[in-house]
């Protein structure tokens, strides 16, 4: 019990800003072995957007509650998803070999690429969180929860069926890239996604996660096809995108309840 903390806190400590206990001890293989919790860190973060949004919207307008929720979640993570995007967008956009890509994603100046990847996915984040709060509050809570759990959840698949592919040595997600592939993690840091989605009143929303899914797959094919693999900026990408995706299928399949 006291090993599966030292996992969590771990995690925590690499993923956000919050404090953890001094006790806690780290090590790379705390880190290794720390991606099964994933979604319970996409499930904290996205119960401190929804209470964000929960808390203003008693004071402010939904769209300045929700403009905060987003904030909310970025101050948390210290942009550590949208960096990745930035990075990602930067690298395939303006790099056409696996080594120019690599060399890219590297830099630690945001481009035009990545310049527009971010206004365009936090715009769509407002609009589709705005649409999500018509629907009603509960709603749009449940759907910011979901989203951020099940989103880190497939950042998790990635790394698990793909290589990494930058210097390991001299990578900050060193003790991460050197994960070995294992069912257990998958399982558990799966039930932690789904539990968000017990909240939903209607089951058709489950409909959503295997498309989801394809999309990441999607997203691993075309990570190993152009690089031979993943990186962390990779992770990034993943979660902002999907986070995003999910959102809209939420939308859509509403439409059909």
């Amino acid at each position: 019990m006291k090993k599966e903390l030292y996992l969590f806190f771990t995690a925590l400590q690499f993923f956000t800003r919050i404090p953890i206990p001094k006790w806690v001890p780290f090590e790379e293989e705390y880190l290794q072995k720390s991606r099964k919790y994933f979604p319970f860190i996409g499930l904290i973060v996205g119960l401190i957007s929804a209470c964000a949004y929960q808390g203003l919207r008693y004071f402010l307008s939904s769209e300045i509650s929700i403009i905060f929720s987003i904030i909310s979640s970025i101050w948390i993570t210290g942009a550590f998803h949208e960096d990745g995007l930035a990075d990602t967008f930067d690298a395939f956009g303006g790099g056409y070999t696996k080594e120019k890509i690599l060399t890219i994603m590297k830099d630690s100046r945001i481009g035009t690429y990545g310049t527009i990847a971010l206004i365009i996915i936090l715009g769509l984040k407002f609009e589709l969180l705005i649409n999500l709060q018509h629907i009603s509050d509960d709603f749009l809570i449940i759907s910011i929860i979901s989203a951020h759990t099940l989103s880190r959840f497939m950042t998790s698949l990635l790394v698990d069926f793909l290589p990494y592919v930058q210097d390991i040595d001299t990578s900050k997600s060193k003790p991460i890239a050197i994960t070995k592939f294992k069912l257990s993690p998958i399982l558990f840091g799966g039930l932690i996604a789904l539990i968000p989605f017990l909240f939903f009143q209607h089951i058709i929303l489950f409909s959503i996660i295997p498309v989801v899914l394809i999309f990441t797959s999607y997203l691993g094919i075309y990570f190993k096809n152009k690089i031979g693999g993943y990186t962390g900026d990779c992770l990034g990408a993943t979660q902002q995108l999907t986070e995003v995706l999910i959102y809209l299928l939420l939308i859509i399949s509403w439409k059909f309840i």
